[in-house]
This record gives structure tokens, C-alpha cells and sequence, in this order.
């Protein structure tokens, strides 16, 4: 490989290694993931997804985080507190940096007389830069 530009090549082991301009290194690095099919895509962002309003930081290289926080919704009495519910949650995730980007619901039925419905919100938050 005389004359060849230090960069990133195979070495010829299948290995990609740093080529200094003169000679291979030491340095190597690991062979890039394949793809993902999109069945593997959703499997991992649901595994990616937080129950409980728990806030967190995006996993690296990624911008977008998705929280999901379950609702109950009261049939009687006083409020439920959804509302305040979900500003803690988006007010949590502000502090570290994100924005609230989208958000969907979805309801799960009645539980029974005065158990009102249980409503899940899936919030996705952007990183903001």
C-alpha cells in the first residue's frame, strides 16, 4: 500500500484498520451493524420506550426519545390529574433538553363502575440542539 493516504481500509483480514501512511496500526475498528429490518426497528424502540414517565436522555447517535405515561380517567369526583400528569412529564424532559414533538393516545375501555378508562399518551420528544 505504498503511497496510500492514511485513512480507514480493510486490511485484507476482513478487519478495517487505520493505514498511518506507512504501515498498519494497531487501531481497528468493529464491522458496522447490518441493517434493520423494520420488524427489528419497532422491537427496538419499544424496548427504547419508558413506562412511567421516567425521563431520560435519547440513546446515542439518536435525537427522538419516547416516553409513555398511563392514564386513568376518573368517571366521578374530583379531577383526574391527567393534566398534571403530562406537564410533569414534558416539564421533565425539558430540563434535559428536549421538546415535546408529538404526542398520541389511546384508550384501553372501562374498568368497571367508577373506574373510569385508562387512556395511554405516547409522547415523543426531540432533542433540541
Amino acid at each position: 500500500m505504498a503511497g496510500t493516504q492514511a485513512g480507514w481500509y480493510n486490511d485484507g483480514s476482513g478487519t478495517t484498520r487505520w493505514w498511518d501512511g506507512n504501515q498498519w496500526t494497531d487501531k481497528v475498528q468493529p464491522p458496522p451493524a447490518p441493517p434493520r429490518t423494520p420488524s427489528q426497528m419497532v422491537n427496538h424502540i419499544a424496548a427504547e420506550a419508558v413506562a412511567g414517565s421516567q425521563p431520560r436522555p435519547a440513546p446515542k447517535g439518536a435525537s427522538y426519545v419516547v416516553l409513555q405515561v398511563v392514564l386513568k380517567e376518573k368517571l366521578w369526583g374530583t379531577g383526574s390529574g391527567n393534566l398534571t400528569e403530562l406537564e410533569k412529564a414534558i416539564n421533565r424532559q425539558a430540563v434535559l433538553g428536549y421538546r415535546l414533538h408529538t404526542i398520541t393516545t389511546a384508550s384501553s375501555g372501562s374498568v368497571g363502575i367508577g373506574g373510569g378508562d385508562r387512556i395511554q399518551a405516547t409522547m415523543v420528544f426531540e432533542r433540541l440542539t
